[in-house]
């Protein structure tokens, strides 16, 4: 690895070779070339956020393969401009080793882009100004108001109380934050934002022999979270990133989006 590399992903927060793969936290050293096309990506990211004077975008990218329910990115997070640990570091909600618990994360953009994933196919979505500074300013104050639940569900009931996944951490966020948000007092005030602003969830199908014969159970999904009516059919409804993405671009809350697929930026974004 050359010095320039080396120092640039210092400066873009790349902590160790090593990274927590998965869902499961083994330890392993990323091969040479995924350390690149992460930094590669991690790179154009920051050039692209650097473009503009805006304090946060929302940055996604594909952390497992969802193409069987048509979803493209799995993962989503905020790209904070000088936030505390640097730069441009990425404010997102990760589960914590395959269990029932997540955690709050501040990472830099390189290793955002290294957690073992299926490609390095990435959007950026930059928000309306005021809520822009909205964000950044409720980002820059966490943990204060975080709008958190640490008890995971992969499959997060819409609006659940007793289970949140990181879509639906970074909706209520968004949500929050709308100027004309008004007083947030937690969790279920943020939800009731988004669906009076539109917001309308993706459904997943995730039929009852799947669930049993796929060893679908497991700490972090909680089917029981979701009504029966819901566990019969199979049809679960989730935050999704697309579902986000159309949220924001049909009521007009993103100001300007790019995307990128197999490192060639597309001329229009696709849906996520």
């Amino acid at each position: 690895m050359s010095r320039l590399l080396a120092g640039l992903l210092a400066l873009l927060g790349f902590l160790s070779a090593h990274v927590e793969a998965g869902t499961h936290c083994e330890a392993v050293r990323m091969p040479p070339e995924k350390v690149a096309a992460a930094a590669e990506t991690a790179l154009r990211t920051a050039a692209a956020l650097d473009r503009t004077d805006a304090p946060v975008a929302l940055v996604a990218r594909i952390g497992r393969d969802l193409s069987e329910h048509g979803l493209v990115y799995s993962h989503a997070g905020f790209a904070v401009r000088d936030h505390a640990d640097g730069r441009w570091t990425v404010v997102h909600l990760l589960n914590e080793c395959g269990s029932h618990r997540s955690g709050l994360y501040a990472q830099g953009l390189v290793n955002f882009f290294s957690d073992d994933l299926v490609n390095q196919d990435a959007r950026i979505v930059w928000l309306q100004p005021d809520h822009a500074q909205r964000l950044a300013d409720h980002l820059h104050a966490l943990p204060a108001n975080a709008l958190y639940q640490p008890s995971y569900n992969l499959i997060a009931r819409p609006g659940s109380r007793d289970y949140q996944n990181s879509t639906a951490w970074v909706l209520e966020t968004l949500a929050a934050t709308l100027p004309a948000a008004g007083d947030i007092r937690g969790r279920q005030d943020a939800w009731q934002v988004a669906a009076r602003d539109g917001f309308r969830a993706d459904t997943i199908h995730i039929p009852y022999s799947k669930r049993v014969l796929g060893g679908l159970f497991g700490s972090n999904i909680a089917f029981t979270d979701h009504g029966v009516g819901t566990r019969l059919s199979g049809d679960y409804p989730v935050v999704t990133v697309r579902s986000i993405l159309r949220w924001l671009d049909e009521r007009g809350h993103a100001e300007a989006q790019m995307e990128w697929r197999g490192g060639v930026l597309l001329a229009r974004p696709g849906p996520g």
